[in-house]
């Protein structure tokens, strides 16, 4: 598809309820790999709220499908009553009944040539779909849309030993199996599977005394790796009983680990479909970060069950309703489960990493986006961080037991329906007496809002003047205020809180004074209490202040971090520049203080990464220079080693876990510690003996990538590659990571080399998406220095296999597309170079809709 050819824009303004429902769907399924046959009963009625004067045409959404036979009511429907496109079939009003009628049709589709991964496809011999968002009309004829949900009742036929549906299992024999859903869904959340599986099994028991089947289904040889997800599992239902009230409301629940899957995982009623990396795990396999990705990922698809599936989207606009929502509850039980310090740490970095950058270039896009081409680009971190923030500014707005009133009323009032964002706020409103139309806003507002805060101090009087504004972003270059909460506190000089509490800055601007006996040092946007920029002129001591006595966890941390990317910036712009001595002696404070919690320490004596210092220099009018910045870090990282000298050491001995590997809070929080100072232990020791040292006596996974990434690093990582290799060969997820710490960390001079190699590696099967992503999506996101190389070879490199990978799989082809999304960023040689690269692909005759729509954006003039 050409850019001059996209299809029309989906607008919300356009939206009309479907002019007919379904009651009951009767699906049976004969699988083959080449040709299955689908046959559907659809119990049909027409909408006594679709809008008047609608024509009452049967229209049908499809795709590459082969219609066998059509019926209504029994008799087939004139072959000149119905017309078939590319995106469905019509069905001509003559031929539809005025009341309740049963569409009957036979379909046909090839799985096995269904390389997109959506609909029903193979992955390794085994028969599986992925339907949101728009999949299942690649199945069959379907009214393919959020609003139109019914109950389901499965038939699987076909020689797998395992046949999967959504629901209970009401009926099985050999090659043959019949599943029920009793609760209402829509098409996306239709799921099946079929072949040579095992089932990990346990139960729980709900708080009204239900014994619920919990099933996870693997293939053969990787029963051993299923225990973590199972307890995360567990403990995720119990949370979800005791902070919400939501109690599970089927015989059993199921995951299938899933190696080629586009996706991280999906919430399908009663079958939760998985990319298996998300699953499977062991001491020897996986990382902590695996471990907490697993525990993350479980909470979110099952917490989905009510906020996605028995409440769901009228549309595909209200995508956050369903995702904001449920990854704000995702990181309430993570924040549960370990520290709640870290874990919003953790996330504002996840936010501003991907989200802020999204919002400050020509893919921004409001929590609500008013309208796409293509649905699967708005899967982004507008709409599911920035939605979440959403969520946790309401809650901190009208307090925690008012925002469970809202929820217990969101429930009741409407399960079984699919809602709006308007549904949502109203049951805020209903519950707190609050006009929120302001804060509505901030769902159709795009753009990260700027807090500028200003101080003055007059002989007893301090007063704190705030004022905002959100920059023009494309299609909306004008904005409201919007309803800020910004968390404050107020320090003496011997670091004692002397005031606290929430400012609501709803106006463009608002000053507050106090009439105090000291000037205090304001700790601002604690708990980063609202998704903005705060700029702030700080003086590096009072940095050093905060650093040293805040209690505010975040702003401690915030401190430090905002210390590092001054000095990052500096060594950028000159390699000989200083570095502010407060804060290397606050970096040094922190390693001898035993108090503190070993993952808070190690995010302290972190330092940003380069992709965060890129947008920080272009936040502060200049241009960045990846390779610079590179340095810069590799520097300082070098100068805060230097200051630490034998701390580093004692950190790394006295944070060694003894015992066996445990993924919990605290000892992941101990080896996160160690391999921090390992890391400053290798930055003074061109022969990297320490980390060689760990990565030969490691016996988990994770002390093992540590130290690996360092070797890459530092240039010496040949033999421990090689081993590594020859060790995990037969371990696909490992080898995933064998092939990302090389495309992440290889040395910025020889990345594109090294990754041009990689890709012809026998084992790099460039159509699965983990080990794609492995390789040439690590090398774009994560080695910013060595993707953005002046010689544009990395850019070439990328542009080539997205050329070859949009006719397969247009999904992950527009996702890693649009990580070129702050290309204007740069020095006017990379522009002209990444411009040229991008209008190479957007030449591609047959682009996809999915990319299409990505590179037009990426290209149009009017991009802040």
């Amino acid at each position: 598809m050409r850019l001059d050819a996209q299809p029309p824009l989906i607008r919300l303004a356009d939206y009309r309820p479907p002019a007919f429902l379904l009651d009951r769907v009767e699906l049976t399924f004969v699988l083959s790999p080449g040709a299955t046959r689908v046959r559907a009963r659809l119990h049909a009625r027409p909408n006594p709220e679709r809008t008047e004067g609608d024509a009452p045409d049967l229209r049908l959404d499809g795709r590459r499908l082969k219609l066998v036979s059509a019926a209504i009511d029994g008799a087939e429907v004139p072959a000149n009553a119905l017309v078939i496109d590319d995106e469905g079939l019509t069905v001509d009003a003559a031929h539809v009944p005025d009341g309740p009628f049963l569409w009957e049709a036979e379909t046909e589709i090839a799985p096995d040539a269904n390389t997109a991964l959506e609909g029903l496809y193979m992955s390794n011999g085994m028969y599986c779909t992925q339907c949101e968002a728009q999949g299942f009309r690649k199945i069959t004829f379907y009214p393919d849309r959020p609003d139109v949900m019914a109950r389901f009742k499965v038939r699987i036929e076909g020689e797998a030993p395992v046949l999967l549906s959504n629901g209970n299992l009401v009926a099985s024999g050999k090659g043959w199996a019949e599943w029920e859903d009793p609760f209402p869904k829509p098409s996306y959340l239709f799921a099946l599977v079929a072949g040579d599986l095992r089932a990990v099994e346990d139960h729980f028991r709900t708080r009204s005394g239900r014994d619920v089947l919990l099933q996870i289904w693997v293939r053969p040889g990787d029963e051993d790796r299923c225990g973590y997800a199972m307890d995360a599992l567990k403990r995720s239902m119990t949370w979800d009983e005791e902070e919400y009230g939501r109690e599970y409301d089927l015989d059993r629940f199921m995951i299938v680990a899933v190696d080629d899957f586009n996706m991280g995982a999906m919430e399908n009623k009663g079958l939760n479909i998985f990319n298996s990396r998300y699953v499977l795990a062991s001491p020897e396999t996986a990382t902590d970060a695996d471990y907490k990705s697993i525990e993350t990922i479980i909470a979110h698809e099952y917490f989905h069950n009510w906020t996605g599936n028995r409440i769901t989207c009228r549309d595909w606009f209200q995508l956050c309703l369903k995702e904001g929502l449920t990854v704000f509850r995702d990181q309430q039980f993570s924040a549960d489960q370990r520290s709640a310090a870290v874990k919003r740490i953790e996330d504002v970095i996840r936010l501003r990493g991907a989200q802020f950058r999204e919002d400050g270039g020509p893919l921004a896009h409001p929590v609500r986006p008013e309208e796409y081409v293509e649905i699967n680009n708005f899967y982004t971190a507008t709409v599911y961080e920035k939605g979440a923030e959403v969520i946790g500014m309401l809650r901190r707005l009208v307090g925690p037991e008012t925002y469970r009133a809202a929820l217990d009323l969101y429930f009741e009032r409407h399960d079984g329906e699919a809602c709006t964002i308007e549904d949502w706020l109203k049951v805020f409103e209903d519950a707190s007496g609050r006009d929120l139309s302001q804060f509505k806003l901030w769902y159709s507002q795009a753009g990260t809002p700027r807090v500028v805060a200003e101080e003055a101090w007059n002989d007893g009087h301090y007063t704190l003047s705030l004022s905002q504004h959100v920059p023009p972003t494309p299609g909306q270059p004008v904005k409201k205020p919007m309803v800020i909460p910004v968390a404050y506190g107020l320090l003496a000089a011997d670091g004692t809180e002397v005031d606290t509490g929430l400012i609501e800055l709803s106006e463009e601007g608002r000053a507050l004074s106090w009439d105090l006996p000291e000037r205090p040092t304001a700790s601002l946007l604690r708990e980063f209490s609202a998704p903005v920029i705060l700029e702030r002129s700080l003086k590096a001591e009072d940095r050093a202040f905060l650093l040293a006595h805040d209690e505010d966890t975040f702003n401690k941390w915030e401190a430090g971090r905002g210390a590092a990317l001054e000095a990052m910036t500096a060594l950028a712009g000159d390699a000989s520049a200083a570095t502010d001595p407060g804060y290397v002696a606050a970096l040094v404070t922190v390693a001898d203080d035993t108090d503190l919690d070993p993952a808070f320490k190690a995010l302290l004596l972190g330092l940003p990464s380069e992709e965060e210092v890129i947008s920080h220099v272009a936040a502060q009018g200049g241009v960045p220079d990846p390779t610079r910045i590179h340095a810069a870090r590799e520097a300082l990282t070098v100068r805060i080693a230097e200051a630490l000298g034998d701390r580093a050491e004692q950190l790394y001995r006295a944070n060694a876990v003894e015992g066996p590997y445990a993924p919990d809070a605290a000892m992941a929080g101990r080896r996160a510690l160690r391999a921090r100072a390992l890391a400053f232990l290798t930055a003074r020791d061109p022969e990297a003996g320490a980390a060689r040292a760990q990565f030969d006596s490691a016996d988990n996974m994770t002390e093992r990538m540590s130290a690996l990434t360092l070797l890459v690093a530092h240039g010496a990582g040949d033999a421990a590659l090689e081993r590594f290799f020859a060790d995990w060969r037969h371990d696909r997820l490992v080898i995933d990571k064998w092939f990302a710490v090389q495309a992440a960390s290889t040395p910025p001079e020889t990345a594109a080399e090294t990754v041009a190699r990689l890709t012809e590696h026998p084992d790099f099967e460039w159509r699965n998406p983990n080990r794609f992503r492995s390789v040439v999506g690590t090398f774009a996101m994560a080695n910013p220095a060595g993707f953005h190389r002046a010689d544009g070879a990395g850019y070439a490199l990328f542009i080539d296999w997205m050329i070859r990978l949009d006719p397969f799989n247009p999904q992950t082809t527009a996702r890693l597309t649009a990580s070129l999304g702050n290309w204007r960023l740069f020095d006017e040689r990379r522009q002209i170079l990444l411009r040229g690269e991008l209008e190479r692909l957007a030449a591609l005759e047959g682009l996809s809709r999915d990319t299409g729509e990505i590179v037009s954006r990426l290209l149009r003039t009017d991009a802040s």
